[in-house]
């Protein structure tokens, strides 16, 4: 029951809550970031969604315009203090995760829940091509937060990560998914293993 329609009802009313105030902020943070550079205020990203189906994923823009993408050695995205490709508000928005406000956006379009796995690139291959773990991973709604970000955020390889959004998918409950809300608040606030040096 909480898996099939209460936990989508909570998803949209907090959403729908959390709009005003994000309205705010953009108000706020959208001048900043377009005069730094007079570049596009959101970063629009194709990812991979619930069963497969791939959807455009919204967030402050944070890096410079036509920044390149880097990667580490397992595929995740590179992140560091001193990354060159980001701009000075930028570096704030990552530090305090302001940069994912606009995902209440995909919240309320019913791309994705509050909590849930982190979503992934679309990539090459079809849902049916994808191994049983990743299959597993796209059976729930991905998450502006979810396991790994609330416990390990980047501190984790992707593997790890991977393992953790299965364990969720598999065990998703109205109280794990409070224990990782409250859970990303502390770590956020602490600003924890925001980057892998």
């Amino acid at each position: 029951m909480y898996r099939r329609f209460i936990k989508r009802f909570l998803d949209f009313c907090l959403a729908l809550l959390g709009m005003l105030p994000f309205l705010f902020l953009l108000l706020f943070i959208a001048p900043l970031i377009y005069f730094e550079d007079r570049g596009p205020i959101f970063y629009n990203a194709q990812r991979r969604g619930m069963k497969g189906e791939t959807y455009k994923m919204y967030k402050f823009r944070s890096m410079k315009v036509n920044a390149p993408d880097l990667r580490n050695p397992d595929g995740s995205t590179f992140n560091s203090a001193n990354d060159p490709r980001v701009t000075r508000i930028g570096r704030f928005i990552r530090k305090t995760s302001l940069d994912e406000t606009p995902q209440l956006i995909n919240v309320l379009k019913g791309d994705m829940s509050f909590v849930g796995p982190r979503p992934t690139l679309p990539g090459q291959k079809t849902f049916k091509e994808l191994d049983e773990k990743r299959q597993k991973k796209c059976s729930v709604r991905p998450g502006i937060t979810g396991y790994s970000q609330a416990y390990y955020r980047n501190s984790i390889s992707a593997e790890e990560k991977l393992k953790n959004d299965v364990y969720y998918a598999r065990n998703l409950s109205f109280v794990l998914d409070v224990k990782i809300f409250f859970k990303t608040l502390i770590a956020v606030l602490r600003r924890e293993n925001i980057f892998v040096e």
